[in-house]
């Protein structure tokens, strides 16, 4: 395996590879082979495990500038010190590097505020099979200037090219956070529930509905000053109060159910929110629901539905061959198609 130390060395190994016409496996820690479809055996691997430096951190205004490798847990840990946060609450967070983060698109319960990461990164560098590297964005919050070139890295799952350095935006923590639990019998009245609380004036961090272990649980977050917090717990009278963490089992079930089935498969469905009731009462595996956000993430033992790939194939083929003509990079993930 092969760990470059900065974005020079790793846009170099790169081009090493695809002048030797090598078929090449990316990653950074490797923790999500089991998402966006096996990887293909290849002739060389490249970690960007090395490169996990912190580059810039301006507490003030709100932006912090990393190398890909960096362990997504020491980025959390670094802005905590400051009482700020990235929250993106991705599942596999101990075990991934940023860039991993980033490369399968992943994010948690906390999107419903905040966005994904294409609502956080402001700027990016990446090194392309050409032995160049791109620079897009910059470290200004309201920058926007090349940010399409970075969005194409997010949910690549690295077939298209490397992340090098990201630079995000970042948030400051709420005075105070408050986890309220209902549960129910069914998943109408759990969605009915859900559209009482999302007509209301109180608007929530997150808002999801499981189906696990037994029955359906509604999980709603909230931040802000007491007096918030109380409006909501005076809102949500038959809802119990738990500690934040009750959302970890929440965030890290798709990595635990994976490694529990090997031959599991974890579905994402997006949909309007109106739809979202008939297909989680039709559902008869383990879901999540990002219940305000209109995504539902369906794990199934066996015999899972063909995933859907988002938006145009077309021309998300084309970007591809633009990128990779060859197919040399991560060949399997995007479930082939890619």
């Amino acid at each position: 395996m092969l760990r470059p130390e900065n974005p020079e060395q790793l846009a170099a190994l790169l081009c090493e590879a695809a002048c030797e016409h090598r078929t090449i496996r990316l990653g950074g820690n490797f923790s999500k082979d089991r998402l966006g479809g096996p990887p293909a055996p290849a002739d060389v691997t490249i970690s960007t495990s090395s490169l996990n430096r912190l580059l810039q951190y301006e507490p003030r205004d709100l932006t912090v500038s990393v190398e890909a490798g960096m362990p997504f847990s020491e980025l959390t840990a670094i802005l905590a010190a400051n009482r700020q946060m990235l929250p993106l609450d991705p599942p596999w967070s101990k075990q991934s590097t940023v860039g991993g983060v980033l490369a399968a698109n992943l994010s948690g319960p906390r999107r419903r505020l905040y966005g994904t990461a294409r609502d956080m990164v402001i700027g990016m560098t990446f090194a392309t099979l050409e032995g160049k590297l791109i620079n897009s964005g910059g470290m200004v919050v309201k920058n926007v200037a090349g940010l399409d070139m970075a969005k194409l890295m997010i949910g690549s799952f690295g077939t298209l090219a490397a992340i090098a350095t990201v630079n995000f935006k970042v948030f400051p923590m709420p005075v105070a956070s408050r986890t309220f639990v209902m549960e129910f019998a069914t998943a109408n009245e759990a969605f009915s529930e859900r559209d009482r609380i999302l007509s209301g004036v109180l608007q929530p961090s997150a808002i999801d509905i499981v189906n696990w272990p037994r029955g359906f649980r509604l999980l709603v977050r909230a931040g802000g000053n007491t007096a918030v917090l109380d409006r909501y717990t005076s809102e949500l009278p038959q809802a119990r109060i738990e500690d934040d963490a009750a959302w970890e089992p929440i965030c890290e079930f798709p990595r635990r159910f994976l490694v529990a089935n090997p031959d599991a498969k974890i579905v994402a469905m997006s949909m309007p929110l109106s739809k979202m009731r008939d297909v989680a009462d039709k559902l008869d595996v383990p879901f999540i629901a990002r219940a305000g956000s209109g995504i539902i993430y369906a794990h199934y033992l066996k015999d899972a539905p063909e995933t859907p790939l988002a938006g145009d194939f077309a021309t998300m083929t084309k970007v591809k061959e633009m990128f990779d003509p060859e197919r040399l990079l991560n060949r399997g993930r995007l479930h082939g198609r890619i």
